[in-house]
């Protein structure tokens, strides 16, 4: 155990008024450019911006299609013969005149039972995919595989979804007489009666820009798919007709409006339903993360390194034990850690209380990831510190040990949170280096039914949280363990 007197003592040492303000000059540049990156966010909509879709449990959340429904009771079910699965893709500037025949790996067509219009509201929906075969997805984040393959008419799709209350049952066969179940969803608090049909829908394709020293950026191309059904039967459909309309907002691409209108088109007992946009996980338009609000992150490390380092390294008589050292070490790391407690658990709050209050929809998180983001960062910062701070000890130059902690820690920290390097470079460097142990501030969640760019540049890390900061502490521990060790010439190490 380290004793009270020799912890006192290397805090005295470590007290100077300018490793103080330092410090908290590393907080204060945290909480001002979290605050002030919030502030400088505002909806620009022309008149009332659409409404940013949301799940019961208030996660931003992708839902737009055509629907083709009708009401159904608390115990029905609908069938369809589905017998083409086709789509367009228009391509960006400068070939944005180009329009292409294709479907993106995630464009849907099929049936949907869903908790009336409102984008958000529980669904379940059983489909064919563009080259991920039959799936039945519920509630936005779950996805289910069923059968491979592709349609056609001489290779047509049967689907069926059954409701008996809250259980929704997705089942498929090829001929229409074997039927093979692919999943069930219980979307508890369905009303009585609940929208059932057909849909269409399809998500951006992915684009990626080349920038920088081979970093990407993401653009996405305007899809459209369009679903051919027939032999379509309804048990327990309420009285009334089909209605035809858009779940979001839609039609209102030039493809859209002089070439092919997303829609629906009945025509000798075959229904034709056309659509664009997503049913499942997502952002929504401008939508931020809890972890956008720490832009400043990267000035407090380089301050927290630059003040450790120097502190290691610090002239005078040098380090003659290892307690000596092992107690300038817990110095350090208490006084980033408080650092970063502070910082990040004062603009975390607030930036995303601005951000909402700008009319900038936020992805929630509980109050257990907000905790964990909060102290994890906070611990991130102490382990950097502490390991800049072992450096100084084993280099004994202020120099060598800050442009050590710097190149070690602050620079892949700081190029892999911008599209600047290649995204492997970018994947590598964030499992290797002690920068992986900022993997705890994620909130972001990559689902393979999602196309996206899960790249650091996006805010997505290779590692866990917990198994990039199991990297810092290993980094932190090798530079460390030597520093503890490393006696002057002539000396012992003194354990009492």
């Amino acid at each position: 155990m380290l004793r009270r007197e020799l912890l006192h003592r290397e805090w005295r040492s470590f007290r100077r008024p300018g490793r103080l303000i330092a410090l908290a000059a590393a907080a204060l540049a945290v909480i001002a450019l979290g605050l002030l990156a919030a502030l400088g966010n505002h909806s620009s909509c022309a008149g009332p911006c659409p409404t940013t879709p949301t799940a019961a449990d208030g996660s931003v959340v992708s839902d737009r299609f055509w629907f083709l429904h009708r009401d159904l009771g608390r115990d029905g079910a609908i069938t369809v013969r589905m017998t083409s699965m086709t789509g367009t893709i228009t391509y960006p500037p400068p070939d944005h005149d180009q329009i292409v025949s294709g479907l993106v790996p995630w464009a849907k067509a099929g049936i949907i039972v869903k908790d009336g219009l409102r984008q958000g509201s529980a669904y379940a929906a059983l489909m064919m995919t563009g080259s991920h075969g039959v799936r039945m997805q519920y509630d936005y984040r779950h996805d289910i595989a069923g059968s491979t393959g592709t349609v056609s008419p001489q290779s047509p799709r049967w689907l069926r979804l059954t409701r008996s209350g809250d259980t929704i049952t997705g089942a498929e066969s090829a001929d229409g007489q074997q039927w093979h179940t692919v999943g069930t969803a219980t979307l508890s608090g369905l009303p009585n009666t609940v929208q059932v049909g057909i849909f269409a829908t399809s998500p951006g394709d992915l684009t990626l820009r080349r920038v920088g020293l081979g970093g990407a950026v993401e653009e996405a191309r305007f899809t459209q798919a369009t679903g051919v059904f027939d032999q379509v039967s309804l048990a327990g459909a309420a009285s009334g007709g089909w209605r035809s309309e858009a779940v979001g907002e839609m039609n209102h691409t030039d493809w859209e409006k002089y070439h092919n209108a997303s829609g629906a088109v009945e025509k000798g007992g075959a229904f034709t339903v056309s659509g664009t946009g997503d049913i499942g996980p997502g952002s929504g338009e401008g939508a931020r993360t809890a972890e956008s609000t720490l832009p400043g992150l990267v000035i407090a490390l380089i301050i927290v390194l630059v003040v450790a380092a120097r502190f290691g390294a610090r002239p005078g008589s040098p380090p003659s034990t290892g307690r000596v050292v092992a107690a300038g070490a817990v110095v350090v790391g208490a006084a980033s850690l408080v650092t970063g407690l502070v910082a990040v658990g004062v603009v975390l709050p607030a930036g995303t209380a601005i951000l909402r209050g700008n009319g900038i929809p936020v992805q929630p998180i509980s109050l257990l990831t907000g905790a964990r983001v909060v102290v994890g960062v906070a611990a991130a910062l102490a382990l950097c510190g502490m390991l800049a701070y072992g450096l100084g000890v084993l280099l004994r130059r202020r120099w060598a040990a800050v442009l050590a902690a710097l190149a070690l820690v602050a620079l892949p920290y700081a190029a892999t949170a911008v599209p600047l390097l290649p995204d492997a470079v970018s994947q590598w460097l964030l499992r290797l280096t002690p920068a992986a142990g900022f993997a705890v501030q994620q909130t972001v969640v990559e689902y393979p039914q999602v196309l996206a760019h899960y790249a650091p540049s996006a805010g997505y890390y290779p590692l866990p949280g917990w198994a990039g900061f199991a990297v810092l502490c290993a980094h932190a521990l090798a530079v460390l363990w030597p520093a503890v060790g490393r006696q002057p010439p002539g000396q012992a190490t003194d354990w009492r």
